[in-house]
Formats: structure tokens, C-alpha cells, sequence
């Protein structure tokens, strides 16, 4: 059998947000390129999500710089299949050069010459460049405290899709993230008794003195952050655009009949254990909330803005009887758990790039996306340059700077195809020009 081979200078991997906005800005410097997609456009948006999903950022904010969402108010929240449309149609508006249904399996340095050599299920593609943009929910990862248990339905978040997909019984949700929150919200409010699991998190409000929290991290420069916060490496978020957006507020949630528990610790003989920790993180959450409404604050009167007051978002409900008196572990037959629900995150996965740009970890070492291993860029992970980078807009900045790092690096070795071609014909052959790049 004959096995096509496509040659390209700079190949794409994944057409979500990151590689369709790696491909609009290489489409402009005029880079010749090639996006491979193994699914849909925007596949992740579509069906590795729950149905009710909407992004956690309103539609003026959560958008690319050059389109806007036509169809919604600008402090809406778009549904998860209104955003795939969006990218979908934003790889349209410049003509996007996307094959779907390829799925890369396999990329290696060439030996003795430049480029890599990419195997795909539609053929062997040569590439003097790779951009990873297969973004960080690679992996669903479910830790190995879970039982094994034939009894009870596990699934992670990554396969729930509403509540009719678990059977009847109380739920345990693990996880207080924006995930772990929204899942938990939307089961009680079916009517299932649910137990969440709230281990260390932020939680900002989703609005304050009539600006959206995204504006409030945007004007106090948090989105541009360079560095994480030491501790903060595996805090998650608890934020939600459901039902129009709020402020997730855990002791409402357990007035309107959850039950909230500490980390989850172990799992033995049908019985759950949980950490002592439910108080404090809260109470470190609440922190996080206050910070951020001084911090505003200062900047209304900082900068004389006539935003209006707002006390009542200091106002805090008592703590509930779950959290005064937690409950250190749960026996979940007793209890009439049939159902956990892992909002515990994801795993990158980079089995199939099998070249030395990865640390001791496995994780991808770069600067700004520039990977340790020449010719190879990583585009849409959280922190690539900034506290944003992981979200759209900022994942379209990022790809302008690495954009122009391919540009720079074509110019260098346009330099040195021309000297070559020079030394052979003698003829005397003008230089690339590299003053567009600085």
C-alpha cells in the first residue's frame, strides 16, 4: 500500500481555540501551514462536556479579539454548543486550512536533516515545525482512592451529561471547582440528594458593583499575572455563567439541603473518610472573595468611578450544620449513595510526541510556549505566559507571540538557504529582511 506524505512548514495539531487562533495569526505572516483535528472543530466544547454548560465568562469577554458573538447579549453566557459554533465559524471568516478526522499518532526529530516526521491516520506529514494545541483536558483523571466497587456508578466529570444518567440514590461529588459546583448544583436541583467534597479552592464573585469578575481581574491586571502564586498550584476555581451567572456560595448550596464534607481521603469497606478541613476551606475561599472586593474597591475610589455601592456582598450566611459539625466519614450504603461523580481534573497526554521536550515530570518545557526542543511550540496550556493564557482571548494572544517566533526562525533560515544557493552560482543574492520581526 502506498502511504501518502504531505510536506508543510508548520503543522497544528487540534482545531479548538488554540490551534485555530495559531492558524488565523500564521495565516496572516503568510506561513504555510496544515491544522490536524482527530474529531470536530471544537469537539471538546461539544461532547466532552455536560449538556447545560456554559461558558464561565459572559460573551463580550470570552471571544476572540476579531469576532464577536452576534447572537447574544454581551453579558450573556454562551451555551457549550454556541461556542463551538463560534470557533467553527471563525476558522471560516480566514479560510482556516483544517483537515478533521486525522488523528496524529506519532511525531520524531528527522535524523540527519531538519523538520519531523509526523504519522497521522490519513498518512505521513513532513513538518519543519509542530505547535501542539491539544490544550490541557487531555486526560480525565480519577485518583486512585477510588473503590472498587461493582455496586456504585463512577464517572468522571468529563462523561456526565445530565442527571437522568445516574440511577436513582444520593450522589457524592468530588471536586468544588467550577465543574465539581455546577454538576452538584444541577443534581440537587433535580432532586437528588447530593454530598459535595470541597477541598482548597478560589472563589471570586461573578459580579461586583455591576462589572463581571472577568472585568475586575482584567483592570487589577490579575489575568496578565507572569507568576503563580506560591501554594496555588492545585487550587481550583468555583465560578459559574449557569442560569444567567453567580456567585457560587457553598453555605447556600447547603441551606438548600447539601451537604457539604472536607477533601476527600480514603475509601474502605464501603465507607468514605473525609478530611478535617471543610471549615478552613471555606473560610480560605471566603478570603480569596474579600480580596478580591477591596481590591476593587480601592480601584472605584482610586480612579473617582461611579460604580454603585454594593454592602450586601459582604454579607455572609451562618454556617451550616454540615460545616459546624462535619462529617467525618460517610458510610455510602447507609447513606443511599449509588452514584460518585469525579470532578477531579485532567492529565495531558503527549505519548504520541516522542521528542525531548518534556522534563522529568513529563511536563513541557518552554518559555512562553517555545519549547526546550527546537521547532516544536506548545500553545493553550494554563500559565504558558500569564494567568489567562489557558482561557480564549488569552490563548490568542499567545499564539501571536509564538506566531512571530516561527516568523523570526523562517527568516534566519531563509538567510541561510540564500547563502547556500549564493556559494554555488556565485551570484550575488539580497539578504532576508528582519526588521518586521523586532
Amino acid at each position: 500500500m502506498t502511504v501518502e506524505r504531505t510536506s508543510i512548514d508548520t503543522l497544528i495539531v487540534g482545531a479548538g481555540q488554540a490551534g485555530i487562533a495559531m492558524s488565523e495569526h500564521l495565516s496572516k505572516l503568510g506561513v504555510p501551514h496544515l491544522v490536524l483535528e482527530r474529531d470536530r472543530i471544537a469537539e471538546r466544547w461539544r461532547t466532552g462536556r455536560w449538556d447545560s454548560l456554559v461558558a464561565n465568562g459572559p460573551a463580550w469577554h470570552d471571544r476572540f479579539p476579531g469576532m464577536e458573538f452576534d447572537d447574544l447579549d454581551p453579558d450573556d453566557f454562551a451555551s457549550k454548543d454556541r461556542v463551538a459554533d463560534y470557533f467553527e465559524a471563525y476558522a471560516r471568516k480566514f479560510n482556516a486550512p483544517i483537515r478533521t478526522g486525522v488523528e496524529v499518532t506519532k511525531v520524531v526529530r528527522n535524523a540527519g536533516r531538519s523538520g519531523f516526521t509526523v504519522e497521522t491516520t490519513d498518512g505521513v506529514v513532513e513538518a519543519n515545525r509542530v505547535v501542539v494545541t491539544t490544550g490541557p483536558f487531555q486526560r480525565p483523571v480519577i485518583p486512585p482512592i477510588a473503590p472498587e466497587s461493582g455496586t456504585l456508578t463512577q464517572i468522571h466529570s468529563a462523561e456526565y451529561r445530565n442527571p437522568g444518567q445516574l440511577p436513582e440514590g444520593a450522589v457524592l461529588v468530588v471536586g468544588a471547582g467550577s465543574s465539581g459546583v455546577q454538576i452538584a448544583d444541577e443534581l440537587q436541583r433535580a432532586g437528588k440528594k447530593v454530598y459535595l467534597s470541597v477541598g482548597p479552592h478560589d472563589r471570586p464573585p461573578r459580579a461586583y458593583r455591576s462589572r463581571d469578575f472577568c472585568w475586575w481581574l482584567g483592570v487589577l491586571g490579575e489575568w496578565d499575572a507572569e507568576v503563580m502564586r506560591p501554594g496555588k498550584e492545585h487550587v481550583t476555581i468555583a465560578v459559574s455563567g449557569a442560569r444567567g451567572g453567580h456567585t457560587v456560595d457553598f453555605r447556600r448550596l447547603a441551606n438548600q439541603g447539601m451537604t457539604l464534607v472536607g477533601l476527600t481521603k480514603s475509601f474502605n469497606d464501603g465507607v468514605v473518610s473525609f478530611e478535617p478541613d471543610l471549615a478552613d476551606n471555606l473560610a480560605r475561599g471566603d478570603e480569596n472573595y474579600l480580596s478580591l472586593l477591596n481590591a476593587a474597591d480601592a480601584y472605584i475610589a482610586r480612579n473617582g468611578l461611579d460604580l454603585p455601592e454594593e454592602p450586601e456582598a459582604r454579607h455572609a450566611l451562618a454556617d451550616p450544620e454540615c460545616v459546624t459539625h462535619p462529617i467525618p466519614e460517610l458510610d455510602l450504603a447507609e447513606a443511599g449513595v449509588t452514584s460518585i461523580v469525579w470532578a477531579t481534573g485532567y492529565a495531558v497526554d503527549y505519548g504520541w510526541l516522542q521528542v525531548n521536550a518534556f522534563d522529568a515530570n513529563g511536563k513541557p518545557r518552554h518559555q512562553r510556549g517555545v519549547s526546550s526542543e527546537p521547532g516544536v511550540y506548545f500553545l493553550g496550556l494554563p500559565w504558558l505566559s500569564r494567568r489567562g493564557s489557558a482561557f480564549i482571548w488569552g490563548v490568542w494572544h499567545d499564539a501571536r507571540h509564538i506566531a512571530d517566533h516561527i516568523v523570526t526562525q523562517r527568516k534566519y533560515l531563509s538567510y541561510r538557504d540564500a547563502s547556500a544557493r549564493q556559494s554555488e552560482d556565485g551570484r550575488e543574492i539580497c539578504t532576508a529582511d528582519f526588521s518586521s520581526s523586532y
